[in-house]
């Protein structure tokens, strides 16, 4: 396993040929385990509500914004928008509240995006054993939860209240949901929040430990970094684009069957040039406010964070072709079987 300085030292090293180097290795690494196949998927809020406050998101239990649940027929109307532009992975997304969103909303929810959805994925509070089995048996395959931090005392800082101040309980969210037989786990760490070296190497700890326990989980990882929230900056973000690229490009080496996710949050320029590099999965068409395919006119819309690549699914598949990769919108499994 890479040691912390050698992560460190990578990470420090902003000599033009080393990265260079570092990224055409990764590119070759990519290449050979996931070929040009990009799988796209559509992000859906379903409800802003939480009752935890970190003070980092647009969300948090603090920010006086309109809190929206949709209702049955509301987030079908948003799961057939993002159907009809072609997404057949929908991530469900909501605020940390297990008053407003229980595991009784979240099967409903489930049970309706499998008449649109092939994949079936939730960002949402986390759950016990018992609760994950409840949503793996209504069609939920993936989960994604972020540590956002690895550092007990910056985790501290900025979970200031709600259950996502259990540090522990967050942190074995993954082990629980793989028990329950979910499928895909998806980690991550939010870039900006802590020291970006130590956060890589426990993210990197925790990933070796859940592909030890539960070697047939199929992994993702995410870094999204830190965002402005209708152009107000909750927290700032001190990893620039070259750093970005070395923790994509250090991840691939160290994790060549591992996905590597990339969010609307990047400019489109460079998630064009991530593609080349690591990534193997992409948000298309994205929207960040609850209902705000469908439903809702965007002024009166408070999004979780403000996106950087407003392009269509039809305009990023019509990049994806012009670059020679493949979108995808099946999941993984269907790739893998393809190759």
């Amino acid at each position: 396993m890479i040691t912390f300085q050698q992560i460190k030292n990578i990470l420090s090293d902003n000599r033009p040929q080393a990265i260079e180097e570092l990224a055409q290795q990764a590119a070759q690494t990519t290449r050979q385990y996931f070929g040009r196949a990009i799988s796209l998927y559509g992000p859906l809020y379903l409800s802003n509500f939480c009752s935890s406050h970190c003070t980092y998101c647009g969300f948090h239990s603090q920010n006086k914004i309109q809190r929206i649940k949709l209702g049955d027929q509301e987030y079908r109307k948003e799961m057939q928008f993002i159907h009809a532009q072609g997404i057949r992975n929908i991530l469900m997304l909501t605020g940390e509240s297990y008053k407003h969103t229980p595991v009784s909303y979240l099967k409903q929810a489930a049970q309706t995006a499998s008449e649109y959805f092939q994949g079936i994925a939730l960002e949402v509070h986390p759950m016990q054993t018992a609760e994950y089995k409840e949503l793996f048996t209504a069609g939920v395959d993936g989960i994604a939860v972020y540590q956002e931090t690895y550092d007990r005392g910056r985790y501290a800082q900025v979970h200031l209240s709600g259950y996502k101040k259990d540090y522990d309980f967050r942190y074995a969210t993954p082990h629980r949901a793989a028990e329950a037989g979910i499928r895909q786990i998806s980690l991550g760490i939010l870039l900006g929040l802590s020291d970006l070296s130590e956060d890589l190497y426990c993210l990197y700890q925790h990933l070796r430990e859940l592909e030890i326990s539960f070697p047939g989980v199929e992994y993702s990882v995410s870094f999204p970094r830190l965002r402005t929230v209708k152009t107000e900056t909750l927290a700032n973000c001190d990893v620039d684009d070259a750093q970005f690229v070395k923790v994509i490009a250090l991840t691939r080496l160290l994790f060549p069957r591992v996905g590597i996710n990339l969010s609307t949050r990047e400019e489109p320029q460079l998630r064009d040039h991530l593609l080349e590099i690591g990534i193997t999965r992409m948000s298309a068409g994205s929207n960040t406010s609850v209902g705000g395919y469908a439903l809702l006119e965007e002024s009166k819309q408070d999004p979780q964070f403000d996106i950087k690549d407003e392009r269509s699914v039809d305009e990023i598949v019509k990049l994806l072709k012009s670059k020679d990769f493949d979108p995808v919108f099946t999941d993984w499994r269907q790739i893998e079987n393809s190759l």
